[in-house]
């Protein structure tokens, strides 16, 4: 990475060990960049190409000690194809209108928020975020960041949270109904973004990391062809030959 004003003023730490949040048994570390208030959205681009993302104010990447199981991606999305499912999902919802909004605090969005933790990962911790936390997580940015809302008839189904970079958009968080029947609404907020990355003409979707042997990141090896960062470069995954089983 370049070493200009205020590159250079960036630093990394790793954090101390931790439990893994997607593997049991595993123990976790993080490299973190700092100050957080310098990385703006160039510099966030930059690193994000480099294989980090943010949680909330945090921009960190995996810095595990013996497992390198998380592969950041990303959908170079002229390149994509909609499978026969793709299809399906993205005319069932086409007719959902969508809404930007600011950072700005919900308790709509929250209390959709909540049923999809209780419902999607219960027992992971985040099930149990008070609006404090969710904030933190979702609404605490330095970078650009856009909340999108999708409503039904008006209503709300779906908020999906995305960072504006330099050469894409990156998913932070996509939260929906997880009581509603027939839906598809994660595979639809995905072929959403991507079809906004061909309209702003950006080339990449970011989907933060790929983890072969966890069933929660299984969805996004079905977007294909799909690109991972590793050893410094991206180059084609080859989801098959490196997926469980």
């Amino acid at each position: 990475m370049q070493q200009d004003y205020p590159y250079a003023l960036i630093q990394f730490y790793a954090t101390a060990p931790y439990a893994c949040s997607y593997l049991p048994d595993r123990i976790a570390r993080s490299q973190v960049a700092t100050p957080g208030h310098l990385i703006d959205p160039q510099i966030y681009s930059d690193l994000v190409r480099r294989g980090f993302r943010r949680s909330g104010l945090f921009t960190y990447r995996p810095h595990c000690d013996h497992c390198q199981s998380c592969v950041p991606v990303r959908i170079p999305v002229n390149r994509f194809t909609p499978d026969r499912s793709q299809r399906r999902a993205w005319s069932r919802h086409a007719e959902l209108e969508t809404n930007e909004c600011g950072l700005e605090y919900s308790e709509e969005h929250y209390r959709l928020y909540q049923r999809y933790q209780a419902s999607r990962h219960a027992g992971g911790g985040m099930d149990l975020d008070n609006r404090e936390q969710y904030t933190h997580f979702l609404l605490q940015s330095h970078v650009d960041t856009r909340i999108i809302e999708f409503r039904d008839e008006g209503k709300l189904c779906m908020v999906s949270v995305i960072d504006r970079l330099s050469d894409g958009l990156s998913s932070v968080y996509t939260f929906y109904d997880p009581d509603a029947k027939r839906c598809a609404f994660g595979t639809y907020g995905i072929l959403w973004q991507i079809e906004v990355c061909r309209r702003l003409r950006l080339p990449y979707l970011y989907l933060g990391y790929w983890i072969a042997e966890s069933r929660k990141m299984a969805y996004k090896a079905r977007f294909s062809p799909m690109e991972a960062y590793r050893h410094g470069e991206w180059g084609l995954l080859d989801v098959e030959r490196e997926g469980p089983g």
